[in-house]
């Protein structure tokens, strides 16, 4: 049964005192992404156009939302409190126009992996989850940021880190561990010139210094490098192994089915990285049927219960 306010029921001045909806909303757009330009191209509008709602939302309330340095721009103490609320109430806002958009139809499940894990753990096996579930509609978002889940739309994430850098709840795939790896056509026509002669494939990330031959030269007592190709992107690096270019540090959950097939051979016994985890992340604690039934088939890939 619907509730109707009275019809004497009092008006709530505070509506009248709201900004436009418009303004607000690009002041969303531009406080997540901190940058006009980034945040008319999520709104599908002109840098002008988004930069007039900043300024009728900053004279409408009598207060500097943004300090504007040098090519970037940052939160004023009011900014910032402003942006916390409304951020949440437009999540809040759009979940429920979704929620009665989609009334008695399936939503896609959206997920989020980094590019390599997409690349050589996701999408091999997508096929499983599509002849296991079928009605499933899955969208799946390939990024090396850390998106923000329910700002962004998204249901769940692979992500990689520590575990005291995930939030409650999250659950452990698999450890991280690396080993030296090849396709083997190098290895039988260099044979044990291998090391001398090989080039090295290096992950270009200096965040990951676990993953970069430097590190493991020193551990397994290995020669240095002739030549080395260095590529900024880790599933690069493993197409580059895999076409016989060179030798790879193989993060072993993703190499794991390349090793099973025979298309890479192993040349060291694998060496784990303390407090390095892959992790499932849900965005929501009672997630919707679709959501939780990708949730159990990640973990059951993982061979996690």
């Amino acid at each position: 049964m619907s509730r109707r306010p009275p019809h004497n029921a009092p008006v709530d001045v505070r509506l009248l005192r709201l900004p436009p909806l418009d303004s607000l909303r690009g002041f969303v757009a531009v406080g997540r992404r901190l940058s006009v330009t980034l945040a008319a191209e999520d709104l599908c509008l002109t840098q002008s156009a988004v930069s007039r709602q900043i300024n009728t939302l900053e004279k409408s309330l009598g207060l500097k939302l943004f300090e504007r340095g040098h090519r970037r721009l940052s939160f004023t103490p009011a900014g910032e409190r402003l942006f916390s609320a409304a951020e949440t109430a437009f999540a809040q806002l759009a979940d429920s126009i979704e929620a009665l958009a989609g009334r008695g139809e399936s939503r896609p499940v959206t997920l989020t992996a980094s590019v390599g894990t997409t690349a050589l753990w996701l999408l091999p096996r997508l096929n499983r989850l599509q002849q296991q579930h079928p009605r499933i509609d899955l969208r799946v978002a390939a990024s090396n940021q850390v998106l923000r889940l329910r700002e962004e739309g998204i249901d769940l994430a692979i992500r990689y880190g520590a575990a005291q850098d995930m939030g409650e709840g999250a659950v452990e795939l698999f450890t991280e561990a690396v080993v030296p790896v090849v396709h083997p056509s190098l290895r039988e026509r260099l044979g044990d010139a291998l090391w001398r002669r090989a080039t090295y494939l290096e992950y270009d990330e200096p965040r990951t210094p676990w993953l970069q031959w430097s590190e493991t030269l020193k551990a397994l007592k290995l020669p240095r490098p002739r030549s080395m190709l260095r590529l900024n992107h880790y599933d690069q690096v493993v197409q580059a192994c895999l076409a016989g270019q060179g030798v790879a540090l193989g993060r072993l959950p993703l190499v794991a089915s390349q090793l099973d097939d025979g298309a890479l051979v192993a040349l060291r016994e694998p060496r784990e990285i303390p407090g390095r985890r892959y992790w499932l992340v849900i965005a929501d604690a009672e997630p919707r049927r679709e959501v939780a039934e990708v949730a159990r088939w990640i973990r059951f890939m993982a061979g996690q219960p």
